[in-house]
């Protein structure tokens, strides 16, 4: 039989404490407690948070992390209240111009972007700068039920919901000034979906296809073109998303089923399937540039809720071999 060395190339070596920022897949023997050990990824979990102000659903985010989050618009009745979260609770604070449901966020607490959704012409754009909002220039092609990622000088709206005619493919670019029409996705499955990432880079996650399909399909934008990649495991519409690029995604919550609080997580490679929301919901929004640490907010979960949940993970974990 062949041993490790011969497998892998190099001897398992020996340390009398953990070794120095071990990598994923790892292995050493621990001399002092004399077994063999070995780096595992760790497994996340969601912490409920301070709950929103306005319960709510069909509202977008904007934030970097768990403890530093903006929410805005939302049903009923196309809500313009914004509030920021620090990590413990939220705190109101100025309207957006437009109120409106379905629409699209990106960037952070401090400097974000709010655009498209359901107030006709569904075009409208407007900036956050920390205290008020500002009307800019308008989407291209106006949409409802669209997603959006990057920051609020370089962003992505993708996709939607083209009242009159059908399901979109369009992806429009944000400069800071105005939008640009670039890449379309590879299919129409443009209406409900997720996205998480920068504008040079990208996935969107799941959605809904005309007429009705709900598709697993997960595509990935390189600054250009979409590529279609590994498929999410669970097919759904109305979920959230957090991440920094297309390396590196959480997604959650959804439909069906109605109030789904199923996690999953992208490594760039493969998805693989993490601890449930502890409220199960859809049509909620998410913030965050990471795949280890995101916040969850708001959504339906039977009613509008205000539910706020942080996710962390861990990523590593030292394991040791069973010797059973």
């Amino acid at each position: 039989m062949a041993d490790y060395k011969t497998i892998h190339g190099t001897t398992v070596k020996s340390y009398t404490t953990d070794p120095d920022n071990p990598i994923i897949g790892q292995v050493w023997y621990d001399k002092t407690n004399k077994v063999l050990q070995y780096q595992a990824e760790g497994a996340g979990a969601w912490a409920t948070g301070g709950t929103m102000n306005t319960a709510r659903n069909g509202l977008a985010g904007a934030g970097s992390s768990p403890s530093a989050a903006l929410a805005f618009g939302g049903n009923p009745s196309n809500k313009d209240e914004t509030e920021v979260y620090d990590g413990t609770s939220w705190t109101e604070v100025s309207d957006l111009n437009t109120g409106r449901a379905v629409l699209a966020g990106m960037g952070t607490s401090t400097a974000a972007l709010a655009t498209g959704g359901n107030v006709s012409p569904r075009q409208q754009t407007e900036t956050w700068d920390g205290s008020s909002w500002t009307e800019v220039g308008d989407l291209n092609t106006g949409r409802e039920y669209l997603a959006g990622c990057g920051t609020s000088t370089n962003g992505l709206a993708i996709a939607g919901y083209v009242p009159g005619t059908a399901s979109s493919d369009i992806t429009e670019s944000w400069n800071g000034s105005s939008w640009t029409e670039v890449g379309d996705l590879t299919r129409s499955e443009g209406s409900v979906g997720a996205a998480a990432g920068i504008y040079t880079s990208a996935l969107y996650m799941g959605g809904e296809e005309d007429p009705g399909a709900i598709p697993t399909n997960c595509e990935s934008w390189n600054g250009s073109a979409w590529t279609e990649i590994a498929n999410i495991n669970t097919g759904r519409k109305a979920l959230a998303a957090s991440g920094a690029s297309n390396t590196a995604v959480l997604i959650f919550g959804a439909r069906p089923p109605v109030s789904s609080g199923v996690t999953e997580k992208w490594n760039g490679t493969s998805w693989a399937e993490q601890n449930d929301l502890n409220t199960g919901r859809y049509a909620l929004a998410g913030s965050g540039y990471s795949n280890t640490a995101a916040l969850a907010f708001g959504g339906n979960s039977g009613s509008n809720s205000g539910a706020t949940e942080g996710w962390s993970d861990p990523t590593l974990v030292t394991r040791t071999v069973s010797t059973d």
